[in-house]
């Protein structure tokens, strides 16, 4: 039995990038000062968050086979419309928030259209979107933030804080909150869900499934519209961690919150992945970046360090895939 253990642990992605995420902190505890502290983490979980709610949303559309560029647009979208109808004509939060959602789940579903019904490739379709979304975005707005969101919306929501032995003042709050019953409700689908089987099925092979009866249409629907939902959100998030709405402020962010999903076990080429998997490529991702910042690292080097994940990550899936029909053969 231990045996067994021990041989799945070595096959499991999340258990090796746990590995990675134990010694990296080790090291990073060692040479940057103030990096192994209660409050460091908790700040980073905080700053973290809506990334991390973004790459569960793409983490959806990867294991269909899919994938995204337009989530960082359609959550400024969202983001905006929500805070001018706040702003602006002073709507209520219960109004304002569902409006937001709604958006971002509408321009999900164009997405949909154009990938299921017109057959555009995924990834040209959502170029096209990103690129039409954030221009109207700016052509709109004149490229104007909005700085006087209302209190609903902008004061803090603190759910437990303590003092450390520092002294410093640690909160959990709002932003952490959300990212976990986001990657609970996305957990839940993927794994309890025969649609989240379903998912996985036409991820891992597109004809089968349609031959097996899945409804690829619907599903296509459904992990484009989840991922507009979680765009949105993470929009809402931001507003209310940053206490404004600027167009363009989440923009340019899409190749991090990619290389999270792709570093957390995610395949470019679908049926593969896992929640805790993304929850920790983008823990890694957070404590690599403020690590590097504690070291005074050129911030110019962690892009460098996202396009390197991402093509490791991607190296790494082909030359697993071409070994299993190889191992197949010879077993």
């Amino acid at each position: 039995m231990t045996r067994d253990i021990l041989a799945r642990l070595r096959e499991s992605h999340e258990a090796w990038l746990l590995g990675v995420i134990l010694a990296m902190c080790a090291l990073l505890g060692v040479v940057a000062p103030g990096f192994l502290t209660v409050g460091n983490f908790v700040d980073l979980l905080e700053t973290y968050s809506v990334q991390g709610i973004l790459a569960l949303g793409l983490f959806v559309v990867l294991v269909s086979g899919g994938i995204d560029i337009s989530f960082m647009a359609v959550a400024s979208v969202a983001q905006y419309l929500a805070a001018f109808l706040a702003a602006r004509w002073h709507w209520p939060g219960i109004v304002c928030i569902p409006i937001g959602l709604l958006t971002g789940v509408a321009l999900g579903c164009i997405n949909a259209t154009l990938i299921h019904f017109v057959r555009v490739t995924s990834i040209i379709a959502t170029i096209a979107t990103m690129s039409v979304f954030f221009a109207l975005l700016m052509y709109a707005t004149g490229g104007k933030l909005i700085s006087d969101l209302p209190d609903w919306w902008s004061d803090r929501i603190v759910f437990a804080q303590w003092e450390n032995a520092d002294g410093d003042l640690v909160r959990i709050n709002l932003p952490m909150v959300a990212l976990a019953v986001a990657a609970l409700l996305t957990w839940l689908m993927m794994t309890r869900s025969n649609a989240g089987r379903q998912i996985y099925a036409m991820g891992g092979n597109p004809e089968s499934a349609r031959r097996i009866g899945i409804r690829i249409g619907h599903l296509h629907y459904l992990v484009y519209g989840f991922l507009g939902f979680m765009a949105a959100l993470a929009g809402l998030l931001q507003a209310h961690r940053v206490g404004e709405a600027v167009p363009n402020a989440l923009y340019g962010q899409e190749l991090a919150v990619l290389s999270a999903a792709v570093l957390g076990g995610a395949s470019l080429n679908g049926g593969a992945g896992s929640v805790p998997g993304v929850l920790c490529g983008i823990v890694l991702l957070a404590i690599l970046q403020n690590g590097l910042n504690l070291m005074g690292v050129s911030p110019y080097f962690f892009q460098i360090v996202i396009g390197l994940v991402i093509l490791i990550a991607t190296s790494v899936m082909v030359l697993s895939a071409r070994r299993r029909p190889r191992r197949a053969a010879h077993g």
